[in-house]
Formats: C-alpha cells, structure tokens, sequence
C-alpha cells in the first residue's frame, strides 16, 4: 500500500467510482443471500409440540399432465409418506385418455396400504390449466389442510410434516422452490445452475428476512383460508397461481413461507430450447405479476457487476480481464460453496454452466421485459392475464 492509497478513490473518476461502488454493492448481497441460504439449510430446527390448529386430516393434491420420463419415480414417492396419520392422495387428470393416467393407476394398484385415488374430469373455471386441473381435487375432498405438489418434484418421507412445521401462527401458505437434481447432458447442467444457486438463493434469502413469494412446485394451504379469499378458483386472478396465492396471503395480512430445505426435482435430459422457453414463461409471469419487483432482476446475476467492473478496471490500474476474471473466481466459489453446503447438485461442469446462465439472464430479462405469450404443456397463454385474458388451448 503506498502513501496515496488513502486518496485513491477520491483521484478516479466519478463514473468510475460509482461503477466500482456498484461492483461492492451487488457482489456484497450475493454473499450476503448465499450465507442467508446456506444457514437456513443448515440450522437444527428447535424442537417445538405442533400447536393446536395443525391438527386435521391432509389431502394431497397431485395434478398430472402428459408423462415425463422421472414420472414414476416422482410419483412414486408419493406412495411412500408416512408421516401424517390421516392422509389422503389424490391424483388429477384432465381426462382418461392422458399417457400418465395408467402409471397412475399401476401405482394406486400397486400400493393398496395407501389411501388414495385418482380423479379426472375438464373443468375450466379459470384460464389456468393446471389449476383447472386441481379444482375438482380441491372441492372432491374436505381436508383441513390442502397440499399442492407437481408431478415432477421427488417428495421424501417426512414430506407432510417439514410443510407442516414450517407453519406459524402469522402463515397463510408454506411453500418449497424446487432444487434440480440428477442432470443428464450440459443443458440440464444449465437448468441445475438456474434453480439452485441463483433462482432458490434468492428466494430462500428473501423469504428469511420476511419477504416470501410463494413458488406453485409445493403449496401447503389451510382449506379455510383460501375459500373465505374465494376458494381455489380465486388462484385463477394472475395467470400463475403461485403469484395470486402471493397476493391473497399479503391481502390477509399474512407470511407466506418457505420450509428449510427445498424438495428435488430430477431433471434428467434437457434441450437448450426447453431451458430458454421455461426461463423467459417465468420471466414474463413474474414482469406481469409482480412489475416493481421484476425490474431490478436484472441486477441479481454476474452481467452488470461484471460488466462494471471491466469498464472500471482501467481507473482502477488493473487490467480488466484480469478484474472480471478474479471477480468471476470469487463469484462462482460463492455458489459452490452454497451449493456444497445446501447438499445441492455439483458437477465438473458447474462453473461452466454458472457462466452460460449468467449470459443468458440479460437476454430472458429482455425477452420478459418485451412479451406476453408463453406456451405451457400445449396451452397457448398470455402473462398479462388480469389486463388481457388467457388464450386456452386444450391439446
């Protein structure tokens, strides 16, 4: 350090001091919501009695839609809950003829121990497919609890209970973002790097300073809430049901909250287009849902302090590739250690997809920013849903 390092800011140039301040700012709140992620898996819950009202039965709503090839392993896992004494499962079809239907009922044949059963019917009360889907498991059953979980997330034993006792008195909805898990292929390493490491560390990190969103991967409901909001249909508002269950819980002046640990979701093999099309639909949902919150997005990933900080560089007296790529080490040893800790998936291969995901994410934000269609499971949907209705296209 010579004598003029004190002064040394105040000798660059104020653009570049500003970038160099930016540069600070965004690398210190992606520590700062890998650290606030990496303590919420890690800690030891307190051991606490369930209060009174978590009693009641639990029905578990499953909607199915096509046939994935993890489909019967995440299925499966359905059969294997033991942790709730009076449970009941209940799978949803649009109709007979849908190529998951028959594994589904294998599946029920296969495991007569357990209560459950398979409902199909095409009701259309909202735009939403697959809240259609689940309108006729919500009103064919009278759980006190209500859980919704996707086909493709993989549910471990104590599945009902981590939901459960994550619900507190100020709660109107537990939910869970899903992790991947058992990648085939580098595009699927991709997807690993969006789920995990940048889209469920902020999530995680928000919902542990009080701002959950809710993520429709799992939602746990009590019954009696979301039918004085209007029942299930009420979820039909926003074109995601995730972000109008949001908005229902803040409106009832509750918490929405996340359980500690995320479920897995095995993605198996993943086409780049799969990747891009998913990630722009989420984006253009969230831009429509919820705009004020969509616009520093841009803001969460590698691009802009990168970016920054390669324009900085020269007034710093460094060389910018040489800044960029130290910064680059730094940024993405975050994110494996978050990782390494969270039991998330980890491959040679994760710095790499680190890096195309971060070049990809202007470009979603972009694409999110600028449109409104999306195609979901051959449905045919616009995000702007409350302004200009939903396009529905049963295939």
């Amino acid at each position: 350090m010579t004598a003029a390092a004190p002064g040394f800011l105040e000798l660059m140039p104020d653009t570049s001091t500003a970038l160099f301040a930016l540069v600070v700012l965004l690398t210190g709140l992606h520590v700062l919501s890998a650290a606030l992620t990496a303590w919420r898996v890690i800690r030891r819950p307190e051991p606490t009695s369930p209060p009174a009202d978590h009693t009641g039965s639990v029905t578990l709503l499953r909607p199915v839609c096509g046939l994935d090839p993890n489909d019967e392993t995440t299925l499966g896992s359905t059969f294997r809950l033991a942790d709730h004494p009076d449970l009941e499962i209940v799978f949803c079809a649009g109709r007979e003829s849908d190529a998951a239907v028959p594994l589904v009922r294998r599946l029920i044949a296969e495991n007569p121990h357990v209560r459950a059963r398979l409902l199909v019917g095409d009701e259309r009360p909202t735009s939403n497919p697959k809240l259609n889907n689940l309108v006729k498991g919500w009103h064919g059953t009278t759980g006190t609890w209500v859980i919704m979980a996707d086909s493709n997330v993989l549910l471990p034993p104590d599945y009902v209970s981590e939901l459960m006792d994550a619900y507190r008195a100020d709660t109107g909805l537990v939910c869970s973002p899903p992790v991947g898990c058992a990648p085939r292929g580098w595009a699927a390493e991709i997807e690993c790097a969006f789920l995990n490491t940048y889209q469920a560390r902020w999530q995680i990190a928000a919902d542990t300073i009080g701002f959950g969103f809710a993520q429709g991967k799992s939602m746990l409901w009590r019954r009696d809430l979301l039918d004085a909001a209007g029942g299930i249909e009420a979820l039909g508002v926003d074109a995601a049901e995730d972000a109008a269950a949001t908005k229902i819980v803040r409106a009832g002046g509750r918490r929405v909250r996340l359980v500690d640990r995320p479920y897995p979701q095995p993605l198996g093999r993943r086409s780049l287009k799969e990747i891009w099309d998913r990630q722009v639909r989420w984006a253009r949902l969230r831009r429509a849902t919820f705009p004020i919150y969509y616009l520093p997005e841009i803001l969460t990933g590698a691009a802009v302090p990168f970016a920054a900080l390669a324009v900085a560089a020269p007034d710093l007296g460094l060389h910018p590739l040489t800044a960029v790529t130290t910064l680059a080490a730094f940024w993405y040893a975050t994110e494996l250690a978050l990782a390494k800790v969270a039991g998330w998936h980890i491959s040679p291969w994760a710095p790499v997809a680190f890096v195309l995901r971060d070049l990809m994410l202007p470009a979603v934000w972009i694409e999110g920013l600028t449109g409104n269609g999306f195609n979901w499971r051959g449905n045919e949907m616009s995000a702007s849903l409350s302004i200009s209705g939903a396009r529905h296209r049963q295939t």
